[in-house]
């Protein structure tokens, strides 16, 4: 695919398949995603033939995107190899009708190059050299009646070189011959895209790295204690590899043995090392910084954390935003549209425009063309004397001043950008549609729990009659048999203020209750629970301690009573914490002007707390809310505008597939992050408003790059019409045509990779 008018043309053909019910067309990857009726196995077949039968050979992507992309490094370095060897034959070319040029003005003493038949001689080496692609795959691409920029390009210097041939052959037909023409025209197409496919090359850049982030070894644990280094690829789940100080994590896993400091932040944006430990789960892609572990293996292959991301990131690439609808339509009759420009202007100038302004043939030499004293040797069109020199000159600078190619980058090679600088930092856009939705959110509404708190209950006090450190030492040496979410709370304060646990001699835990049992070095029955529970077990509970209860429950979500025997040792006050970049996400998001609501599930006390706290209006918030009714809420808000949901647990599912743009957290559940479209890898809630203003940035390069596109066609069409003709005596040569329609595509790609440094 070579421009706007291919990428057409492909979705065409596609669409025209029975088994296809939806197709996008990336120009810039060079894929199409599929949406199909039936297995893929059995349907693929006919579709891959009826595209080759078109001009455009395919294949089925392979299903591991780390080995895919490194397929296509192999194919892309030989691809540019071959580009390289016809763009080095064009230039050469070039050079030689250059010094030809010389030659034949007299300023180089080598009669041999200023003869017409030298210059005959370089325009068909170039025209059955480099350029025989160009006019294999537009006389494709226009017998297919899908006219592509190579069918343009072809039809420009095809014309030209037959034009020459005819007045080299029969001098009398009284026009010049303009064999340079041809060379320059190739030497300056394929330069351009030379250069353009090599800015291209850096918009995808983003997914090279990723992939190079999966080691091409691995240190296999054998049974027998040994050391092996295999190919990643060769790895299975259940056996054990080493990861060196230094290494990369070859695939995913959990550490059986070791501890060390993780460098996560190449798959989740997060600046803080993981401090992983046995039982921490390492994703592939992540660099172990401090000492040896020891990881049992749980995904390999396209299972794979890091496959997984790098599939989300090609289907976004893949996936088309609603605004380039309009440019593909454009450039998909583009083509047409030029053609017939090109036939009106040449019949115009060889029969009307000369007898309305005779002076035009005496001034066709001036603006962007060179005039040359030799009458058998010059520019088309220059210093013309028939009116069919003129036409042809006109006629040929159309075809080859159009550029479809801008049309077609205009949008992909923006979100090509943006989606892999979002995976970089750990925002996962699923597609160009998502991008431009992103970008047009006036309103969000947010879960509590797991989304603007951490999601896990921490100890956030402790109020102790006596010993504070022996309360916190009884209840955890006693929660340690429990898995209760708070019990685990209790042991993570005491490991930090560094109380060593007693041994349990008996324990029974009561749902909903708590836990009671025997310790060793602590008389009586240690009871740890509800103080409704505690005082059911004939605990004395002073007035006093229901009064301290009653207040730290509105300050908290639970309260845990400790008690020894009948007497109260004091309460620990269990909260679920705020994400520590909370307060400055939100305050951003309130920046760019976008209206924040929160609804959660739980008591209406810590959530007007918390929301206070963060600084909602109460009539923002919902709290006791059911899936259903935080669906019901987000279905009259949308009646407003655009919103977002942002959610991380299986509750919020169904919201954040209701929602125009569902957010999830990227320590949530899978199914919120399968429902989700922008997911937010690891803790950072601050990655939300700057993955938006990343989205409004997106939009507004797109936006640039369709005025440059349109507008420069627009411009540029007419000028290598003749309209400047008459009045300013003006033309625009095939030669510079071909250079500023080369620019024009490189202006888009260049556009959107400033997206990277902003």
């Amino acid at each position: 695919m070579k421009c706007g008018g291919c990428v057409r043309s492909v979705e065409e053909i596609l669409l025209s398949q029975e088994s296809v019910k939806n197709a996008s067309v990336n120009l810039v990857a060079h894929t199409a995603l599929l949406d199909l009726v039936e297995d893929p196995d059995k349907t693929l077949e006919p579709i891959l033939k009826a595209l080759a039968n078109r001009g455009f050979p395919s294949q089925k992507r392979r299903p591991n995107p780390l080995t895919e992309n490194q397929s296509k490094e192999i194919a892309k370095a030989a691809g540019w190899w071959k580009q390289w060897r016809q763009l080095m034959v064009a230039l050469i070319l070039l050079l030689l009708s250059v010094l030809g040029h010389l030659a034949e003005g007299g300023k180089l003493n080598l009669p041999i190059l200023g003869g017409l038949p030298f210059h005959a001689s370089l325009a068909t080496v170039a025209l059955f050299g480099p350029g025989l692609n160009i006019l294999k795959n537009g006389a494709k691409a226009a017998i297919a009646l899908a006219p592509s920029m190579d069918t343009l390009v072809g039809l420009g210097v095809s014309s030209a070189y037959l034009a020459s041939l005819v007045a080299l052959l029969w001098p009398t037909v009284g026009w010049p011959c303009f064999f340079n023409e041809p060379v320059m025209l190739l030497g300056f197409v394929l330069l351009g895209r030379f250069l353009e496919e090599r800015a291209r090359f850096r918009t995808g850049q983003a997914l090279k790295q990723l992939a190079q982030l999966q080691p091409e070894k691995a240190k296999l644990l054998l049974d027998n204690g040994q050391l092996k280094e295999v190919r990643v690829g060769s790895l299975n789940p259940g056996e054990k590899v080493q990861l060196l100080a230094g290494d990369r994590v070859p695939v995913d896993g959990v550490v059986i043995k070791g501890h060390s400091a993780v460098d996560v932040s190449s798959i989740t944006g997060e600046p803080i090392p993981l401090e992983a430990s046995p039982g921490s789960e390492l994703s592939s892609g992540s660099l172990n910084l401090e000492s040896n572990l020891i990881m049992k293996i749980s995904r390999v292959g396209a299972e794979t954390a890091l496959a997984r991301i790098i599939r989300l990131v090609e289907e976004a690439q893949a996936r088309k935003a609603p605004i380039q609808g309009l440019a593909d339509k454009v450039a998909g009759r583009f083509c047409y549209g030029v053609v017939a420009l090109s036939f009106i202007t040449f019949l115009f100038w060889w029969k009307i425009g000369p007898n309305i302004w005779p002076k035009v043939l005496n001034a066709s030499g001036q603006g962007f063309i060179h005039n040359h004293d030799h009458a058998l040797h010059a520019s088309l069109g220059s210093g013309a004397e028939t009116p069919l020199g003129l036409a042809l000159q006109l006629a040929i600078a159309v075809l080859v001043v159009a550029c479809p190619c801008a049309l077609g980058l205009a949008t992909p090679t923006v979100m090509t950008v943006a989606s892999g600088k979002a995976a970089r930092h750990g925002w996962l856009f699923r597609g160009g549609d998502v991008i431009e939705m992103a970008a047009s959110i006036k309103q969000i509404i947010f879960d509590k729990t797991g989304t603007l708190t951490i999601g896990r209950p921490f100890v956030v006090d402790t109020l102790a009659i006596t010993n504070q450190d022996r309360m916190l030492q009884l209840a955890a040496s006693l929660e340690q048999n429990s898995r209760h979410p708070i019990a685990y709370a209790i042991l993570q304060e005491s490991q930090r203020n560094k109380l060593p646990l007693l041994n349990t001699n008996s324990s029974t835990t009561f749902p909903g209750s708590g836990i009671e049992g025997e310790l060793q070095g602590a008389e009586g029955i240690i009871r740890v629970g509800t103080p409704e529970w505690l005082k059911s077990n004939k605990v004395e509970w002073s007035s006093n301690n229901q009064i301290i209860f009653e207040q730290s429950l509105l300050k908290s979500q639970s309260v845990v009573a400790v008690a020894q025997g009948k007497k109260v040792l004091g309460l620990i006050i269990i909260d679920d914490m705020l994400r520590a970049d909370a307060e400055v996400s939100l305050s951003r998001l309130r920046q760019q002007k976008i209206n924040l609501i929160m609804l959660s599930g739980d008591r209406k006390e810590p959530v007007k707390r918390i929301g206070k706290h963060l600084g909602f209006d109460l009539n923002k918030l919902g709290w006791q809310l059911l899936p259903a009714q935080k669906l019901e809420r987000l279905e009259k808000l949308k009646a407003l505008g655009p919103i977002a949901m942002v959610g991380d647990g299986i509750n919020d599912a169904p919201a954040l597939a209701a929602s125009d743009l569902g957010i999830a957290i990227g320590t949530g559940t899978q199914i919120a992050q399968d429902s989700a479209d922008l997911v937010l890898l690891g803790e950072r809630l601050e990655g939300l408003p700057e993955a938006l203003f990343l989205a409004q940035r997106t939009m507004s390069k797109v936006r640039q790059n369709l005025f440059w596109a349109f507008g420069y066609n627009l411009i540029a069409l007419p000028i290598a019409a003749g309209v400047l003709l008459p009045g300013f005596g003006l033309l625009l040569s095939p030669p510079i045509a071909a250079l500023l329609m080369a620019i024009s595509s490189i202006t888009v790609v260049v556009n959107a990779l400033s997206l990277k440094t902003e």
